[in-house]
Parts: structure tokens; C-alpha cells; sequence
């Protein structure tokens, strides 16, 4: 039995004619007549009568319509899915970033793009370490520096503001005008963070009193008083309990990429969901 054959039968039971389902799917009435023959030669079983009317399903007929449609609907959505020009997408979308550009900058789109494509289950994953793209860790990655990993197609999506912040609720951590005595929540400086750096350099004689891998630590921390951090702006200006201050000078902007496995990149999943970031984030 052959597929070719069934959109064969489907055509004739779906026009009545030989010559209708001909025109539609592109063929000879001949060659249309053969094929329905050697379908219902394969499966034994008469499925078309003809009548004076045109083809009626017999009982027979009426039973593989049933499944041929089905087996149509299934090839159609193969095809969508592999041109990526389908709106019904769905299978599983892995997603790896930090755990506050998840929370305060991924978490909208991914929102939006659930809305959107209700059939795809997406699955962001925040975590200190690396997801590896090449062992299929995860399926689109977002990070601080550029990727270094082979087969890795990347991108910078956006340059990520930085604020320094105080809390609102809590005495303020930088009395008057002696800004050196200030008290310093920081991030763990892996190989050197440029914000580190920089509010160092604001602040030499300031004393650091807490450190954190966690920017939402880092925050709240803030919060309940215990000195000044420099956060991205999403987090930092999000939480009410706190107030951007200015030293002087903008703290240094980081760069986010975005990267995913080269063999990935014809996923229509994927592809729907990167021009949803690009267009909703990208500079």
C-alpha cells in the first residue's frame, strides 16, 4: 500500500469524480483510475462504487477514510513543521539563562510565546553552571560573554544596562558626601566582573560586606540595608524597595548573547522562538 495511493482514494472520495480529483491533484484520469485499482487491490477490499452520480464510499471505503485522513492531517503537519511555516507547532523547547534574566527579562516572551504556540512546553533552566548546547543540555542559551563552544551558532542580542542601588526601607548606606564609608553587597568576581571593577574604583575605601553568585540574592540583600549593589536594570528597577542612585557615572553596560547548536537551527520551534526574542529584546 502506498501513500500516493491513498491520497488518491481521498481525492476521489472527497470530489465523487475521477476527472474532479484528477484537476485537484494534478494528474491524468487514467493514471488516477490505475491507482485507486492498485489500492484496492492491495487491500483486498472494494472502497469506491461507482454510480451514476459519481463514487460513493462503500462500507469498506468509509472505514480507511477515516485513517487516510488522519494519516493526511499527520503528513501535512510534517511538512509544516519542517518548512517552518506551521502556527500549530509543538514538542519541547530547553532553555538555559541566569537566574534573573529568566525571572525579570526572559519570563515575558517565553509568556508570550506559550500564548502564541500553546502546544510547545517550554522549560527554562537557571543554574550557575554552563548547559552544554553540544550534548543537547539545552536547546538555546543566553549568557554574559560570548560562546566558545564548537558548532555553536551566536549572536549579541542587547547590551544590558547596570544601576547602583540603595534601599528605600533602610538607612541609607552612604552618608553625606563620604561615600568611601559606604558598605558594598557584590557579585562574586569570576575572573573579574566589570562592575566589580568599576564600583571599586567609585568607592575605594568602601567595605565589602556580602558576596553572592546570585544577582536576586544580591537584591535582596540590598533591600534589607545591607549596603549598595550594582544590579542590571530589569531586576534592580522592578523592586520597589529599592532607589537607583548616581555616583557620577554609569556603571558599565554587559553584553548578552544568545547562542544554540548549529544542527538546531532548522527547528521551527526554535526558530519561532528566536525571532519572538530578537524582536521583543534585541537593540
Amino acid at each position: 500500500m502506498e501513500w500516493s495511493d491513498l491520497r488518491v482514494f481521498l481525492a476521489v472520495a472527497r470530489e465523487g469524480t475521477l476527472g474532479g480529483a484528477a484537476r485537484k491533484l494534478g494528474q491524468s484520469q487514467p493514471t488516477m483510475g490505475r491507482r485507486l485499482q492498485a489500492l484496492e487491490q492491495a487491500l483486498g477490499q472494494q472502497l469506491l462504487q461507482r454510480t451514476k452520480d459519481g463514487f460513493v464510499l462503500t462500507d469498506e471505503g468509509s472505514l480507511v477514510l477515516g485513517h487516510a485522513e488522519r494519516m493526511e492531517e499527520e503528513a501535512l503537519a510534517f511538512q509544516r513543521q519542517l518548512a517552518g511555516k506551521g502556527r500549530e507547532l509543538d514538542g519541547m523547547l530547553r532553555i538555559t539563562s541566569a537566574d534573573w534574566f529568566a525571572e525579570y527579562v526572559l519570563t515575558p516572551v517565553t509568556a508570550r510565546f506559550s500564548a502564541k504556540y500553546p502546544r510547545v512546553s517550554v522549560e527554562l533552566l537557571t543554574d550557575s553552571r554552563l548547559f552544554s548546547l553540544s550534548r543537547q543540555e539545552a536547546d538555546l542559551a543566553f549568557r554574559i560573554q560570548p560562546f566558545d563552544e564548537p558548532d555553536v551558532v551566536s549572536r549579541k542580542l542587547l547590551c544590558m544596562p547596570y544601576g547602583v542601588y540603595v534601599s528605600m526601607d533602610h538607612p541609607h548606606p552612604v552618608p553625606g558626601d563620604g561615600k568611601d564609608a559606604a558598605l558594598l553587597v557584590m557579585n562574586l568576581a569570576f575572573g573579574g566582573m566589570p562592575e566589580v571593577t568599576w564600583l571599586q574604583h567609585m568607592l575605594p575605601k568602601a567595605r565589602v560586606v556580602f558576596r553572592s553568585n546570585s544577582r536576586s540574592v544580591q537584591a535582596r540583600m540590598c533591600v534589607e540595608g545591607a549596603g549598595i549593589a550594582v544590579l542590571p536594570r530589569p531586576l534592580g528597577d522592578a523592586i520597589g524597595q529599592l532607589q537607583r542612585i548616581d555616583l557620577g557615572e554609569e556603571p558599565p553596560v554587559r553584553e548578552i548573547w544568545m547562542g544554540y547548536h548549529r544542527d538546531m537551527r532548522r527547528l521551527a520551534r526554535l526558530r519561532a522562538l528566536l525571532d519572538m526574542v530578537v524582536d521583543q529584546l534585541a537593540n
